[in-house]
């Protein structure tokens, strides 16, 4: 049976389209609804706040990334159980690479890929009539999709709300609801994004005001009659192979960015994920044939990450017989030392010649494109490898070379940056999370 879906998308960053895809989610999963979340494009962080809207997990879409057979996989697993799948954007709707078409990365590949059609998120602060402008060009620039109607965000007043109906009534746009201006819907933030759901402490509470505020607001029934295409049927395509067949996976505050495709394909291989805890002292457990450092916030934790001898103690006699990779934050953690936002410095794991600092903070972003240089834990030489980059941290320490290097890196467009992370025994490491 084919599953429906929906994507919440907006002309812009900062619209709201978290805020309505969770609202969303949690109202229509208290109405009975088996709703699965998905998420356009490279984020690590609104999966983990889909999972708990829903009770299920969400997974990353990459018309970039991610391989047509894997995109298909990853797309019938969201799917799996569902009577409908709800997929969030990122950034704008058409915002992407330039690339041959249906291979952007933007939100309106997915939706034209799987004819799931758009609810748009307008942020309307700051416009009333002007808004209906906006709609009508993402209604007229991408023949592939269809927008089922508008969401209004930050109203101001029930004024305000008649005077954009007025302008979307002019072009024959569907409103299907409105939420008003209210700072206290905002979840909190730090330099990566949102505060991880782990860390939301009023979660739940906050998810059912959001699904409270979308039975007033939104036309429920509506939206849910407007989904449409269908999701790949299970078994489509192919998934991420694991590093090895028991992994160690470092899982705490410090250690969380694992995109949920790769944990499920390496399941799916019959791997076998054990999770410990750095910030606890644990060290990789016994019987683990790899271990993995995912990314995430060790820069917040140094101090306790260097005291944890037990954590750091075990990793380096992991690493004398077996492969240790590390994405990010944990590329970090293998390093020599780590200088936190105060300038101290923190000795790591010593496992590769890396000294990173967040101190002297500068932005990296975008796709990676990475050919291995050497066999390890990720694949063999020149296999080619897609990523993607965002970080604030800076390496200190000497430049790669193609003797110690984990891989050539290029752009999305194919621009050379040159070589990229670190190599040592069977330890490896950059700054990119691997995505297909």
């Amino acid at each position: 049976m084919s599953v429906p879906g929906l994507l919440v998308a907006a002309p812009r960053s900062s619209s709201g389209k978290t805020t309505v895809t969770l609202a969303l989610m949690r109202a229509l999963s208290r109405r009975g609804l088996a709703v699965r979340g998905a998420k356009c494009g490279p984020d690590y962080i609104d999966p983990a706040f889909h999972w708990a809207a829903t009770g299920h997990p969400s997974f990353n879409l990459d018309s970039f990334a991610m391989p047509e057979a894997m995109l298909d996989a990853v797309a019938a697993r969201a799917a799996v159980g569902a009577d409908l799948v709800v997929a969030e954007g990122s950034m704008g709707l058409f915002d992407g690479i330039v690339a041959s078409e249906g291979r952007t990365g933007a939100n309106a590949d997915i939706a034209a890929r799987y004819g799931w059609p758009v609810i748009l998120v307008l942020d309307v602060s700051g416009a009333a009539q002007s808004a209906a402008a906006l709609a009508l060009g993402c209604r007229a620039y991408d023949p592939r999709i269809r927008i089922a109607g508008v969401i209004l965000n930050k109203v101001a007043s029930p004024r305000h709300r008649r005077l954009v109906e007025a302008g979307l009534s002019r072009i024959g746009m569907p409103v299907l609801g409105a939420l008003m201006r209210d700072a206290s819907l905002v979840l909190p933030e730090r330099h990566l994004g949102l505060v991880q759901a782990r860390e939301t402490g009023d979660l739940e509470a906050r998810l059912d005001r959001l699904a409270d505020l979308a039975e007033a607001g939104l036309d429920l029934d509506a939206i849910r009659a407007a989904a449409a295409g269908a999701a790949p049927p299970p078994g489509a395509g192919i998934l991420p192979r694991p590093p090895g067949q028991r992994i160690a996976i470092a899982s705490d505050e410090a250690f969380s960015f694992l995109y949920p495709h790769m944990a499920a394909g390496w399941r799916a291989a019959g791997a076998e994920l054990v999770p410990f805890s750095p910030l606890a002292d644990e060290a990789p457990p016994a019987g683990c044939d790899a271990c993995w450092l995912p990314g995430g916030y060790p820069e917040l934790h140094a101090g306790r990450l260097a005291q944890a001898q037990r954590f750091l103690g075990g990793l380096r006699a992991f690493a004398a017989t077996g492969p240790v990779h590390g994405e990010c934050g944990g590329y970090m953690v293998l390093g020599e030392s780590l200088e936190d936002a105060a300038g101290e410095t923190h000795a790591m794991a010593g496992l590769l010649p890396v000294a990173t600092s967040y101190k002297a903070r500068r932005l990296h972003l975008g796709y990676r494109v990475a050919t291995l240089i050497a066999d390890g834990p990720l694949g063999r030489a020149g296999d080619r490898l897609v990523g993607h980059e965002f970080h604030y941290a800076s390496e200190r320490s000497d430049a790669p070379t193609p003797e110690t290097a984990l891989a050539a890196v290029t752009d999305a467009e194919g621009v050379a940056l040159g070589l990229a992370g670190h190599r040592r025994d069977r330890t490896t490491g950059s700054f990119f999370h691997l995505i297909g």
